[in-house]
């Protein structure tokens, strides 16, 4: 009895489209201690009518749902003023849109194949909640009498503290324990100066320096600022402090709200050092990239990566092969990340190197697929698609390691053929012999568009995606353009048919035109 006793009621609105994955999220809750009440909802209007009917306590929603999202349920409660700890869950968003989430106001977000910590986020938000709260409640009614202020700061999660003008404390709430290791009757009569390091008097991070400084201004509240504690054992932690000043019984008292920050900075830390790994990401990418297109008698050739916010494994390149060929290479490194976009580097240089002495496309595939196979065990692969041009007599021919199929279209816009793969991805199994296709004849007007998957799975914010067809149809409208137009263009109208959407992962596209 005494342990149900101790589990917390929870109700929780879930705003997501997937009953199974509600249920999920709901057992991850259970099993974080708390007893769950619940309702899933799909659309804007089975939300609002949630929100009417009862109060919640966390509002956790997937970022896409067929006609709704994390975003448009975030702007519903705020435009109903409920101060709700609101957390995004989804399957596969990046960084920059957890980051817009949360400067539009959310406040966290967790990846649904990682939910150790939903149950912690939010205890700790609902204590954030109960503390604004709090903090509202307290400025409207600071100035009527002592012991409503008393039963108000019992019961706030920060640590509260009162003190007269010379920093004195008369009165600390129960959660001082929590941030700082002492019982409250411990610092009581004692300065305020207590809470923090020896070497912190009398700096500008000082709370004695704070109180002296505000003593004589009219200002009656102040924001957070942040400064350095120090708990009962002498451990330093890191802390936001904000104060209200107060006139009670003819003396000037001040009221501090203080808490614990050392986890949230620790995090934050983390946060910077994962962008600056994406930016090296990004530059190793565009540092390998051709700087131009080969220049060919009888060709126009132009080729282009398109980075998304996070740094992804997308590649081409144009190769010198033996007897007067040209390679075209397009491929995709699974992930994102400095990882992936190491092993885009490695590619690259494996196929470089082998196109010194081998002209055969498949020949080529299946020397590099040895190499990679053993550098990366089976834990990732790299889609690619070689192409060997024959500037003299027109003839290509290609090996596909799982790529997606390249499109080869005739001088009205018309699609010829698909180049297919040929294979399985790269580093996946150490004994395939990948097989080149035979010859294909170019003919004067046709165009060969290779590409990644980042443009025909582009998906806006109605979860429509770009798709095949689109593309064709862009290259029968633009086929008399040059190549770099092309490229260009069918780019630009990939992120115009996204709009407000994020670009979740490259697009990479290279354009051979047969003059």
């Amino acid at each position: 009895m005494a342990e149900n006793s101790e589990v917390e009621q929870l109700r929780v609105l879930v705003v997501e489209d997937s009953e199974f994955d509600a249920r999920r999220i709901v057992t991850e809750l259970r099993l974080g201690g708390f007893s769950v009440q619940f309702k899933r909802v799909e659309t804007r209007d089975e939300m609002l009518v949630a929100l009417q009917e009862q109060s919640w306590d966390a509002i956790l929603a997937d970022y896409n749902l067929p006609s709704f999202s994390a975003p448009d349920a975030l702007k519903l409660t705020q435009q109903l003023e409920l101060d709700i700890p609101f957390i995004v869950i989804s399957g596969g968003i990046g960084e920059d849109i957890a980051v817009q989430c949360m400067k539009a106001g959310a406040h966290d977000y967790l990846m649904k194949g990682n939910l150790a910590r939903l149950a912690p986020a939010i205890k700790r938000e609902m204590q954030e909640a109960a503390s604004r709260a709090a903090r509202r409640l307290a400025e409207r009614t600071l100035r009527e009498n002592e012991q409503r202020y008393r039963l108000l700061w019992e019961t706030c999660p920060d640590a509260v503290v009162l003190t007269n003008s010379a920093g004195i404390i008369q009165f600390a709430n129960p959660a001082v324990q929590t941030v700082f290791g002492y019982k409250p009757d411990e610092i009581i009569e004692k300065s305020i100066s207590i809470l923090q390091p020896e070497d912190v008097a009398g700096t500008p991070l000082s709370f004695l320096s704070w109180i002296e400084e505000r003593r004589q201004e009219e200002v009656t509240n102040w924001s957070a600022q942040e400064t350095i504690g120090r708990r009962k054992d002498g451990q330093p932690i890191l802390i936001e402090a904000s104060a209200c000043k107060m006139l009670f019984q003819n003396e000037c008292r001040f009221v501090g709200f203080i808490r614990d920050i050392t986890a949230r900075k620790m995090n934050e830390k983390i946060l910077q050092e994962n962008r600056q790994q994406f930016q090296l990401a990004r530059e190793i990418q565009q540092a390998l990239f051709p700087k131009a297109a080969p220049e060919l008698p009888g060709f126009d050739i132009a080729g282009a990566c398109k980075t998304a916010v996070a740094a992804g494994g997308d590649y081409f390149d144009f190769l010198r092969l033996p007897q007067g060929g040209c390679g075209l290479v397009v491929g995709d490194v699974t992930g994102h990340g400095l990882g992936p976009a190491l092993l885009m580097a490695g590619t690259r240089a494996y196929l470089r190197m082998l196109a010194l002495s081998h002209h055969n496309p498949g020949e080529i595939l299946t020397l590099a697929n040895r190499v990679l196979s053993e550098d990366l065990g089976g834990n990732r692969f790299v889609t690619l698609f070689l192409g060997r041009l024959n500037p003299q007599s027109k003839m290509l021919s290609y090996a596909s390691a799982g790529h997606i199929a390249a499109c080869l279209f005739d001088c009205e816009g018309n699609l010829k053929t698909n180049l297919s793969r040929t294979g399985p991805a790269l580093g996946l199994v150490n004994s395939i012999q990948y097989e080149t296709s035979p010859d294909i004849q170019l003919a004067s007007g046709d165009l060969l568009l290779l590409l990644t998957d980042g443009a025909e799975e582009a998906t806006n914010a109605g979860d429509q995606t770009y798709g095949r067809e689109r593309i064709h149809s862009f290259i029968k409208a633009h086929r008399n353009e040059n190549a770099a137009s092309i490229v260009e263009g069918l780019y630009q109208d990939v992120r115009q048919f996204l709009g407000d959407a994020p670009q979740e992962d490259d697009v990479t596209l290279v354009v051979l035109k047969v003059n």
